[in-house]
């Protein structure tokens, strides 16, 4: 049989204490874990129309053209389990962990293989003797479908799989008290109501258990397993919805028609299928499935049911001499809608630097726009992962005092509802630092303090976790402590090279060190990576006050002119150019810039000097006497008095 792709539900299972209890009793240990799988765990995974792909020892690998049937199958297994080792001493007991993946694997006549198979045992390692680990997107595709309640273990470090892992567990005691079905007896949780440009609904678990019925072997042997004879599933699994931020990347067309030039094409296709798996919760269809479109028409509504995904990205690529034009759209699965495009242009000059900007610049502005069509999607009955998509869009609204207001809310009921969600943990602790440093709070102390208190739990559980690296360098900036907040904004860089958030505070940390040649240039990449984006004035703003304190004022002015024109309605652009003109003079404007900070500001930082600088951070001594030779010396001017 040669070997083939397919998308499949991996369940991997292994025993616990294999070798303690092969030490102590050899072949009762080898007889009785036979005797399982004959009478047991073979009957019940071909009841739930899966197949035992091979067995390895001290456990086995099986698969299922449905993740529903693989949670049930794996469920009634750890029930069966528990029943026939009631009766078994403790020290004689067999007990297996479980892990289920849903995963693309290459298929050969007894084994599969690939990144979804080893995700799938890595969960096994994480399992409890008795329970069962799942994924995120098993969890998303049975979550309404079925009646068990998985614990969120947060984001898990596992070996050799780049990127940490969300995990869900049904733990040993619950299971035992689990209906044999699973089936929810209400009828499941729908989504209702469109938006005209941002509503789209997927069938995915109907096309991939269709998928996976059409390619699956009419027999499969198996060493210890009769399942090989076992007839072929009959029915097709009840349809799910599309997992939430669900996308595939099509293969960019190259209209140049130059087989030359078509290298450059697939690699923008790759670099952004990269880069849009780096979105927290995002579910990414792979490469090589990806790539199976290439060349082909493109039909979006088909496209999403095949895959199961809600949202499809094509693009195109054409050179003309030294220029190269890269147009993109984001279309909606469901009904075939347009909800954005652009083009980026660039100079083949160093393509190699051309593919990384303009892919950087696309995933940038791509985050924004998915982040935004999940969050206005309506539903009835909103769970955990909504009111952080909701969170997340009040927060691109900009930077106001209720925008942090809203997605600290959202949040905070997230976290009611699912109080060990690491990504509402982390959301909150940014939202609460982020309003604490663009002065927009009247807790500061107790914002720094809860923030503090939910980084640390989601590190102590998810390491790697790169929203929560971000918000403890936020944390240590608003602590002043710039030197030790860059190397986590530099650690959110490594994750994450596009990551215009972290360019940007690497900037304002480097100006409060005193490296301020090296401040605007991480701060201009940032621009270009997200030139729309909702915080852009108070980038400008940072840009501007690295020239005042350089004192040069004139090429200030146009950065924080911009700032002001980009964010009225934010006291800081206000406050420099209130410096600034009085610097060059025109005390006149400078009077009115510095009455519309004060009015902004919510506070009273501008009722003296003294008063200022018990809130501002000035850095280290050598930029406090710059801040004092320029940024204060024009406040003075411009009639804030010293005491």
């Amino acid at each position: 049989m040669a070997s083939v792709r397919r998308l499949t539900a991996i369940l991997a299972a292994d025993v616990a204490g294999y070798s303690r209890l092969m030490g102590a009793d050899e072949e009762g240990t080898h007889e009785r874990l036979r005797a399982h799988l004959r009478e047991l765990i073979e009957p019940k995974i071909a009841e739930h129309h899966g197949c035992v792909v091979k067995t390895t020892g001290d456990g086995f690998l099986a698969e299922f053209p449905s993740v529903v049937d693989a949670v049930r199958g794996s469920v009634e297994v750890q029930r069966g389990m528990a029943e026939r080792n009631r009766t078994t001493p403790q020290e004689e007991r067999i007990e297996f962990r479980i892990g289920i993946n849903l995963g693309d694997v290459i298929a050969e006549e007894h084994d599969i293989f690939g990144d979804g198979v080893n995700l799938a045992a890595r969960l096994e390692a994480l399992a409890q003797p008795g329970g069962i680990c799942i994924s995120r997107v098993v969890r998303d595709q049975v979550r309404d479908r079925l009646d068990y309640t998985f614990e969120d273990l947060g984001e898990q470090s596992v070996k050799n799989i780049a990127r940490p892992v969300r995990v869900y567990a049904l733990r040993p005691d619950p299971i035992a008290d689990l209906s044999a079905s699973g089936v929810r007896r209400e009828a499941p949780r729908r989504r209702r109501g469109a938006l005209a440009v941002m509503t789209a609904s997927a069938t995915a678990a109907l096309v991939i258990a269709v998928i996976a019925w059409w390619v699956w072997p009419a027999t499969r042997s198996s060493p210890m397993s009769p399942v090989a004879n076992a007839p072929a599933a009959t029915s097709i699994p009840q349809q799910a919805v599309a997992p939430r931020l669900s996308i595939v990347v099509l293969p960019f067309a190259n209209l140049n028609n130059d087989p030359e030039q078509q290298y450059f094409a697939d690699a923008v296709t790759e670099d952004l299928t990269t880069d849009m798996s780096r979105i927290d919760g995002s579910f990414v269809i792979s490469r090589n499935t990806a790539f199976s479109y290439k060349d082909k028409p493109v039909n979006a509504k088909q496209i999403g049911r095949e895959l199961g995904v809600r949202y499809v990205l094509e693009g195109s690529v054409r050179r003309s001499g030294n220029q190269v034009r890269v147009s993109v759209q984001l279309i909606d699965a469901a009904t075939d809608a347009h909800l954005w495009a652009e083009r980026f242009d660039g100079d083949t000059t160093d393509l190699f630097a051309l593919q990384n900007d303009i892919t950087g610049r696309i995933g940038t502005a791509l985050s924004v726009e998915l982040i935004g069509a999940e969050a206005a999607r309506p539903t009835a009955d909103p769970d955990a992962l909504d009111y952080i998509l909701r969170g997340r869009a009040a927060l691109a609204k900009g930077p106001a005092r209720d925008n942090y207001a809203d997605a600290i809310r959202l949040f905070e009921r997230a976290l009611t509802l699912d109080p060990r969600s690491v990504g509402a943990q982390s959301q909150l602790a940014n939202a609460l630092i982020s309003r604490v440093l663009e002065g927009m709070t009247d807790s500061a102390t107790a914002d720094i303090a809860r923030a503090e208190g939910l980084i640390d739990q989601v590190l102590a559980v998810s390491p790697r976790n790169v929203l929560a690296h971000f918000a403890k360098g936020q944390m240590l900036r608003a602590q002043r402590r710039c030197d030790a907040a860059l190397p986590e904004f530099e650690t959110v860089l490594a994750f994450d090279r596009n990551s215009s958030a972290a360019l940007v505070n690497i900037c304002r940390c480097r100006i409060l060190t005193g490296s301020l040649n090296e401040a605007a240039p991480s701060m201009e990449q940032a621009i270009r990576l997200s030139p729309h984006d909702p915080f852009i004035g108070t980038w400008y703003s940072s840009i501007g006050l690295v020239h005042l304190l350089q004192s040069h004022t004139d090429e200030a002015l146009v950065w924080l002119e911009k700032a002001r024109s980009a964010m009225p309605g934010h006291w800081q652009p206000h406050a420099f150019l209130a410096s600034a003109y009085a610097l060059k003079s025109d005390t006149e404007v400078a009077g009115g810039e510095l009455a519309e900070a004060r009015r902004l500001c919510g506070d009273d930082r501008f009722s003296s000097i003294a008063r200022l600088k018990t809130v501002t951070d000035f850095g280290v001594p050598k930029v406090r006497d710059l801040f004092e030779t320029t940024y204060l010396a024009g406040l003075r001017k411009a009639g804030i008095p010293e005491q």
